[in-house]
């Protein structure tokens, strides 16, 4: 059976989400990120292409690594202006009827009761189109502006994430049974109270003792995405992540990390093939080679030295504007995101700042594709044959133009070679990407919170039960 490729749109509620200074060429159209007219068309061209969903990236905070000033970042418009993500998921739904709708909100930043309503409703809006991106955060000043003082160390923040989700799932899974709201007009009852529970949750991190806000919406819990690529990440990433989003720089390093995810996935118990890998790409295509690659030096010629090593520091917690343009990058403990700075120092290439403000000036950590539609296909076949990965995350480098190239051009050439998809599925966004039911599967650890009357009483059952007595030594 030949392999499918699948896409997602990666974006972000801004003007300069990957490629920092290229919204200065004229053909980008990214300053019009503050109008729905123009993410309702862009996902129009998504969904006529066939991707499985517009995957909208966010962070709370703004870059100030880089030379220990956020000055830089403001100057480029790097993710800053940015505005909030879940608020672009309703135009979106109106304007297409298959596209998913993946959005990034931070268990660092979000109470999870609140939060589970603001799902919840996405989900009744889209009829089961949405997908939550789990993200901890990695900017000190998101932290420092809500008072928190500053981050939590970086495995700390795992672990406030999974109790974050454990009461995710009390709240969409347990908290409402399946038939709860009758609208039985004749007796006057809407819902019936005795299928309705407080889930009685009192944990490390959240005392959230209530019922749950919303009646279910069709997939309950939402399609749940992960960035996650260090250790810690990749454990979340395999007990929790439906769909994984990765930035592996080359093909081993993908390799390693997907076949990693895979394993660790069937450990705990799941489908390993249920999990799909999506690897951060950016497509640079044109009728032909020598179009899509003098495209490319147009586009390198809009480039920001600064704004790429904005994002750079920022993303590693390393500030490369204290070193030279020909110093090599080595790697340092930090508190950001651990996987880049393993990737970019523990690998086989050894990376100078200015290599490295050069690869981020288009499309940020991934790999860019330069070619024809055929050249391109070939390249992203390679890249599924030889990883294992599922699919790819497109980001722009001109937008909407780079996701037109995708659409118009590449994507007619892969489905000529039968390796993607000519049609949605129909149903919610897990159906049409996993092809079984609208809910999380049984094996999944949500599973386990459904009957939430008897994981209250297992909880006061442990709560009260004897301890053993210590043994001294």
């Amino acid at each position: 059976m030949v392999r499918q490729i699948r896409f997602n749109a990666f974006d972000m509620n801004c003007v300069g989400h990957q490629s920092p200074g290229l919204w200065a060429h004229p053909r980008d159209r990214s300053y019009k990120y503050k109008d729905l007219d123009y993410w309702q068309d862009l996902a129009r061209t998504l969904e006529r292409g066939v991707f499985d969903g517009i995957f909208i990236a966010d962070v709370i905070g703004y870059y100030d690594v880089y030379k220990g000033s956020n000055f830089h970042a403001i100057q480029q418009a790097a993710q800053i202006p940015v505005n909030d993500p879940l608020q672009l998921i309703a135009p979106i739904a109106l304007a297409t009827e298959h596209l998913g709708i993946g959005v990034t909100a931070s268990t660092s930043f979000e109470h999870p009761y609140t939060f589970a309503r603001r799902l919840s409703t996405a989900d009744h809006h889209t009829k089961g189109r949405v997908g939550w991106n789990i993200v901890t955060s990695y900017l000190e000043s998101g932290a420092k502006n809500i008072g928190q003082g500053g981050l939590r160390r970086h495995d700390n923040r795992y672990e406030v994430a999974a109790e974050y989700v454990e009461v995710l799932y009390k709240l969409l899974e347990g908290s409402w049974e399946d038939g709860a709201v009758v609208r039985d007009g004749g007796k006057g009852v809407f819902t019936n109270p005795d299928k309705v529970h407080e889930i009685g949750h009192k944990g490390k991190f959240f005392d959230v003792p209530g019922y749950h806000l919303c009646e279910p919406s069709l997939q309950r819990t939402p399609v749940l995405y992960q960035a996650g690529a260090s250790g810690p990440g990749k454990a979340f990433a395999a007990e929790h992540a439906e769909c994984v989003f990765v930035a592996a720089p080359t093909k081993p390093v993908l390799k390693a990390y997907v076949a990693d995810v895979r394993r660790q996935a069937a450990t705990a118990g799941r489908d390993p093939r249920k999990i799909l890998t999506y690897n951060l790409v950016t497509v640079i295509v044109g009728e032909t080679d020598a179009k899509a690659q003098a495209k490319f030096a147009e586009y390198q010629q809009y480039t920001s030295y600064d704004g790429a090593l904005v994002f750079m520091s920022g993303w590693s917690g390393i500030d490369f504007g204290q070193y030279a343009p020909t110093d090599l990058v080595r790697k340092v403990e930090t508190n950001a995101i651990v996987s880049v700075v393993e990737n970019l120092a523990g690998g086989s290439k050894s990376w100078t700042i200015e290599e490295l403000a050069r690869w981020g000036g288009v499309g940020g950590l991934g790999p860019v594709f330069v070619g024809s539609p055929s050249t391109v296909a070939d390249i992203l076949q390679s890249w599924v044959e030889e990883t294992d990965v599922d699919g790819f995350n497109l980001a722009y480098a001109v937008t909407p133009e780079t996701f037109e190239d995708v659409v118009n051009l590449l994507v007619p050439e892969l489905q000529k070679r039968g390796v993607y998809p000519k049609a949605y599925r129909p149903g919610t966004l897990r159906e049409k990407l996993f092809g079984d039911g609208p809910y999380l599967p049984a094996s999944h650890p949500a599973a386990a919170y459904r009957d939430i009357e008897a994981v209250k009483r297992r909880a006061a059952h442990e709560a009260t039960a004897p301890q053993p007595e210590a043994i001294e030594a």
